[in-house]
């Protein structure tokens, strides 16, 4: 039997789907997981999106060109602008989700080998697309104790060599929720422009900020027009996370001409699902209103329920609807299992992310744990109490 790459040996799990089989098993023994793992909004898509699909009447579902549909890029361009992000359709390539944006900016701007810079804890993802580049990802660690903050820039500085080609973000973050000061992203403007690299930014979460903290976009950076890569998706903005429709924003040509050769290669991003996207552009301003009211009252209804537990360390997210908790127990990954195999309460249990895999560095984030506030306020609370009693019941406990 021929062997496998060494590539797909060393490709990790996601924290995120990699305990979906216990989960599996529990539901078939008769309990009810609450899923607080995934990112997957309860919150309905917007129905201008849906009846745009509905009412669509092509009669064959061609391929849309490999950059997408210039209606949908000149929508997409109107909006940027209208959060203060100044680019044009040309700007913009319409990508397969956030996630081949992100790949696409890695192959096009890094080689195999090259070093790039990301604060930790990260989106766990941002592992596989590394190692599917041939990229080292460098770890820079955030500290719970500040809220997960940018790390100084004397951090970042010291991990950069002959290798180091890009810093990656994501503001708000992915899993902690925090939201960057816009005088850090400024300190760290200054940081890649003397080393002159790129500077990747996943954005999101830009509508989802909380308790009047405003996004600071890299694009919003003065000077770095060549360096910057900005990645964003429509799928937790408009709730359309199966959608799988993005973008890779930048105004290096060389990039956008380099991107738009993998662009042609995949031939072209799904067409129906631009035609919801670019009519998702239509969303009124109270929709987001009223979903960051729901999202605030789940972030408050989580982190009150937490603190509440002896020995759990939570600080309170800026943005995006993540939270990062440190519990008292020996080991992550073996505790999400165990409240999947061995515990109920009353017939419910939850399902959690092991933050061991949003971390780069060995043996961190092993006492923590990531949850999405993604459900109703009810099904929160449910599974706080779940938590709480799986904690004292947990044979690895400290």
């Amino acid at each position: 039997m021929p062997n496998i790459s060494s590539k797909g040996q060393s490709m990790p799990d996601s924290p995120i789907r990699k305990l979906a089989p216990f989960a599996t098993a529990a539901k078939a023994a008769g309990k009810r997981v609450i899923h607080l793992n995934i990112g997957q909004p309860d919150i309905g898509t917007p129905a201008v999106a849906l009846d745009a699909v509905r009412q669509d009447t092509r009669t064959v579902i061609e391929y849309s060109p490999s950059e997408g549909f210039a209606s949908y890029r000149e929508g997409l361009a109107a909006y940027y602008r209208s959060v203060n992000v100044e680019v044009t359709a040309d700007d913009i390539l319409v990508t397969t989700g956030g996630s081949e944006a992100l790949v696409f900016a890695f192959m096009s701007c890094l080689n195999p080998g090259d070093q790039v810079i990301i604060p930790e804890p990260f989106y766990a993802n941002y592992n596989g697309f590394a190692q599917m580049a041939g990229v080292e990802v460098v770890p820079v660690t955030a500290s719970l104790d500040d809220g997960f903050a940018l790390p100084p820039i004397e951090a970042f500085a010291s991990k950069i060599n002959d290798q180091t080609k890009a810093i990656l973000l994501c503001n708000p973050g992915n899993p902690t929720g925090t939201v960057y000061a816009p005088e850090a992203l400024d300190a760290l403007a200054e940081l890649v422009r003397a080393h002159d690299l790129y500077l990747f930014a996943d954005e999101v979460y830009r509508e989802f900020c909380y308790d009047g903290a405003k996004p600071k976009s890299v694009m919003e950076l003065p000077g770095l027009e060549d360096n910057v890569v900005l990645v964003d998706s429509v799928s937790k903005r408009y709730s359309m996370c199966g959608a799988r429709i993005g973008a890779l924003v930048t105004k290096n040509r060389a990039v956008r001409t380099a991107a738009m050769k993998f662009a042609m290669a995949r031939l072209s991003p799904p067409t129906l699902a631009q035609v919801a996207s670019e009519a998702a552009l239509q969303t009124s301003a109270d929709y987001f209103k009223e979903v960051r009211e729901r999202y605030v009252e789940r972030r408050d209804a989580l982190v009150e329920g937490l603190r509440k537990i002896p020995g759990v360390k939570v600080s309170t997210p800026g943005g995006a609807f993540y939270a990062v908790c440190e519990l008292p127990i020996d080991n992550a990954d073996a505790f999400c299992q165990w409240m999947l195999e061995h515990f109920d309460l009353d017939g419910d249990t939850v399902m959690m992310a092991p933050a061991t895999g949003f971390y780069a560095t060995p043996g961190a984030g092993t006492r923590e744990v990531r949850i999405a506030y993604v459900l109703d306020v009810s099904d929160i609370k449910r599974a706080v109490a779940c938590l709480a009693a799986g904690l004292e019941q947990y044979p690895g406990r400290r």
